[in-house]
């Protein structure tokens, strides 16, 4: 079995979209996903399967919206390509500081050849973008919630849905993974 890590994007966030990890895991035995274990309330699962990326994002897009009543994207990624990520992460010294303010953006589908020059010009206070793979990664010194970077933002520029993740989220995702999770 692969070890795989499901990020969905935009839950619980202001109260808003609401899916709870414990109920989230609940569903995870029908899906056929085993030892799944979550990571905060932001939707980040890791689980062992047999199967594909594509299949097990599909599966949880569908069961999430029948259970919760709202389509939820999910973003898909084996257990290899994830410490790729980790290893080859920009902003050493932003991840080491200030670790809330590194982000790791992934899509559903292969982004945009041009996703860092798209992103440029909505870039402010500082914040540099740097695409490594299939990978965008955004260092916001100011913060998430003063850049002018996010959700809409993300996804024109990758063209599919993408979710970020802070590399405090990168770093635990990846300890869930080293400690036999997934």
């Amino acid at each position: 079995m692969t070890a795989w890590v499901a990020l969905l994007c935009g839950i619980n966030v202001g109260g808003q979209r609401r899916v709870p990890m414990a109920e989230l895991r609940e569903l995870a035995p029908e899906l056929g996903l085993h030892d799944v274990r979550s990571y905060v309330q932001s939707g980040n699962l890791v689980f062992r399967a047999a199967g594909d990326q594509a299949e097990y994002g599909a599966a949880l897009e569908r069961a999430i919206e029948r259970r919760f009543g709202f389509a939820v994207d999910v973003v898909v990624r084996d257990r290899e390509r994830w410490q790729r990520y980790c290893a080859g992460a920009p902003f050493a010294g932003a991840r080491s500081t200030e670790p809330n303010r590194a982000f790791l953006l992934l899509a559903q589908a292969p982004p945009n050849p041009d996703r860092a020059e798209v992103l440029a010009p909505h870039a402010t206070a500082g914040e540099r973008i740097r695409v490594v793979g299939d990978a965008v990664w955004v260092h916001a010194p100011a913060g998430a919630g003063r850049s002018r970077l996010g959700g809409a933002v993300y996804d024109r520029a990758i063209g599919a849905p993408a979710t970020a993740r802070n590399w405090n989220t990168v770093a635990a995702v990846q300890t869930l993974l080293a400690d036999g999770g997934g």
